[in-house]
């Protein structure tokens, strides 16, 4: 299995992206799904996850509210839509994927087996 994150780029504060992560390869329709962001000097950051039916959408404090979580099972990808971006949201941002339908700890990176390569984020003042 591969993810391939893409839609990251420069925007000025308060305006929006959409991240997308495909998988390629083993079927993801059931396992768990998530991003997460790391800014620089800081440690990988929890940002959302879904399960795979959609009902199930954990986000952070920092980005409830703003950030959108969905996935389209036909096209085996996973979105992150972004609105009301502020500087703080600079970062390069992961998605991941579980090797399971379900995790209570859905926040932590250590639950997800497979990582994409990232994609960057600017959010400028």
């Amino acid at each position: 299995v591969q993810l391939q994150a893409s839609g990251g780029g420069l925007v000025q504060a308060g305006g929006s992206l959409r991240l997308s992560c495909a998988a390629s390869g083993r079927t993801f329709s059931t396992y768990v799904m998530g991003w997460f962001r790391q800014a620089p000097g800081k440690g990988r950051e929890f940002v959302s996850a879904i399960n795979w039916s959609g009902d199930t959408t954990p986000y952070a404090d920092s980005v409830k509210g703003r950030f959108t979580i969905s996935r389209d099972h036909s096209k085996n990808t996973v979105y992150l839509q972004m609105n009301s971006l502020k500087p703080e949201d600079t970062a390069v941002y992961y998605c991941a994927q579980m090797l399971r339908a379900y995790s209570s700890r859905y926040y932590s990176e250590d639950e997800y087996e497979i990582w994409g390569q990232g994609t960057q984020v600017t959010v400028s003042s």
